[in-house]
């Protein structure tokens, strides 16, 4: 049968959009049941969960939902009602004029260990599914990544750069490792591929090699040798450039990672302690090298990277014993562990005086903790809710970011040849051939998939009375996003925008981001 220009017109048009309805189609999550906890999504080589975005139309809005109950990103749409003056339920109201600070974003850690793990899945298409689950527009959209300079806890072995020949100040053997180019490097490429936004990527070193310490070792109590401290500031230098050499730019770097293991002697990670006026004589120096290098001027320079606890030593104390070092330093970075005992409100207390430096999140983890029983944890709902509410809480507080730790693990937590294991939102089982998305994937996701680069937080008031946490963000696309963290029962609640309003019934123990567009 021939057809006519017009119904060839018909035939072409439905032709696309079956095809664009296949692609944008949501694959579900592959749950498998575990006992006493929630679901995990299984991937294997055949089969991985993706969820997309939908751009929210005029008078509606878009919700997803995740539940300890198996709700994995759910998605609905529903429309806008006019405004009710006298409801009876609580009213979150939307101020998209009054902004707060603007997102960085989200993402985790390739360490060692993340890269072989992914390695071990040896399938090339388990491996992609892995990475777009990460950083596709089909998965939850990272856009940070963190890299150690390095050997870390989370590696097979203790190591650093030019290790040989010892004392060498110039660095004249200045390499990469074989974990760089056979793990790192691999994995940040791949999502570096998949991703539709830049990649930016946060470095730090835990321990440069053992003869610039005083310890001579990669644990324990030490401090830099002082004739190694322009040659400390030389290794991150060095570093940068060869991984600019491999095409993969760093977008900031810390002066240490946590030093105030090194510090106090903590045995248990690959650490350096340090001084206060050594740390002021490093900062001043990797300042001077950078922003005097044309290719390299624009880096961050982080302070901290360390546990919210340590504000007042490593900002407060040092920026008032040496005030010109604030000019030196971009922002900070803090770490997690401990948050539940140091309230986020610290953050806005110390930082409020220097509106100019942004502070972000750049490792967490459950498992790590000496109250957590078990290493991985697989399908913990709580341990989700600790992430949600944890990112949830930073954002609150002018936090421009948060990255996780590893990306991905094994089954015990590691591989780690310092210490005992620890959790990750994706865990690796490559004897049988599959990864599994931890509910803390997804709480991860609510966040990185719907808060792009750019996206302010904006006010938000509350009518009524409510348990519902909750922050809002405006997008570059002028869509308004609201998250939602339910910890009881199923509730209702109002979410107003204008003279509109979305009337949700919040799942219980739940996780619901909600998109429209800005009036």
């Amino acid at each position: 049968m021939k057809l006519n220009l017009k119904q060839c017109a018909v035939v072409a048009i439905l032709c696309m959009l079956w095809f664009t309805l296949v692609r944008s189609a949501d694959v579900p999550c592959a749950a498998r049941a575990v006992a006493n906890n929630s679901v995990l999504c299984v991937c294997t080589k055949d089969y991985c969960d993706t969820v997309t975005r939908d751009e929210p139309s005029e008078g509606k809005y878009v919700s997803y939902v995740s539940s300890e109950g198996g709700m994995r990103f759910n998605k609905s749409t529903g429309s806008l009602k006019c405004f009710e003056e006298t409801s009876k339920y609580p009213t979150l109201t939307l101020d998209p004029e009054i902004k707060y600070q603007t997102i960085t974003g989200f993402g985790g850690a390739v360490t060692d260990s993340a890269g072989l793990n992914w390695k071990n899945l040896t399938d090339s298409k388990l491996m992609q599914h892995l990475i777009d689950s990460y950083c596709g527009d089909s998965g939850i959209q990272y856009n940070m990544l963190r890299v150690p300079i390095g050997g870390t806890d989370f590696s097979t072995r203790a190591y650093a750069y030019n290790e040989l020949p010892e004392n060498d100040a110039a660095l004249t053997n200045f390499t990469l490792a074989p974990e760089d180019y056979e793990y790192k490097i691999p994995m940040i490429k791949a999502c570096m591929a998949a991703a539709s936004a830049p990649i930016q990527i946060v470095s730090a070193t835990w321990s440069p090699p053992a003869w610039m310490k005083t310890n001579n070792d990669f644990r324990g109590y030490s401090r830099l040798k002082q004739e190694y401290l322009q040659t400390y500031v030389d290794y991150h230098y060095k570093f940068i450039e060869k991984y600019a050499e491999e095409e993969i730019p760093i977008w900031g770097v810390s002066i240490s990672n946590e030093p105030l293991h090194g510090t106090i002697g903590f045995n248990t990670i690959n650490t350096l302690g340090w001084s206060l006026d050594y740390m002021a004589e490093v900062t001043r120096s990797m300042s001077s090298k950078f922003r005097n290098s044309a290719a390299y001027k624009d880096i961050k320079i982080l302070a901290l990277d360390d546990q919210r606890y340590t504000l007042p030593l490593y900002w407060t104390t040092l920026i008032s014993i040496y005030p010109d070092l604030v000019d030196y330093f971009d922002g900070v970075a803090l770490h997690w562990y401990y948050n539940r005992y140091v309230n986020a409100s610290t953050i806005t207390r110390v930082m409020r005086d220097y509106p100019d430096k942004f502070v972000i999140s750049t490792e967490a983890c459950t498992g790590a903790q000496p109250t957590d029983v078990l290493d991985v944890d697989l399908g913990s709902w709580s341990r989700a809710e600790e992430y949600f509410v944890d990112i949830m809480e930073n954002l609150n507080h002018n936090v421009v970011g948060w990255i996780d730790w590893n990306l991905c693990l094994n089954t015990v937590g590691g591989p780690k040849w310092a210490g005992s294991g620890v959790d990750s939102p994706i865990i690796i089982n490559a004897e049988a051939r599959e990864f599994y998305k931890q509910p803390m994937f997804y709480a991860m996701g609510h966040f990185s998939k719907f808060v792009p680069r750019g996206s302010q937080r904006i006010n938000v008031s509350v009518l009524g009375q409510t348990n519902i946490q909750h922050v809002a963000f405006l997008t570059p696309s002028n869509t308004v996003v609201v998250l939602l963290y339910n910890d009881g029962d199923k509730t209702r609640i109002n979410i107003r925008l204008g003279d509109k309003e979305a009337r949700i019934k919040v799942e219980t123990k739940s996780f619901t981001t909600i998109e429209m567009l800005n009036q």
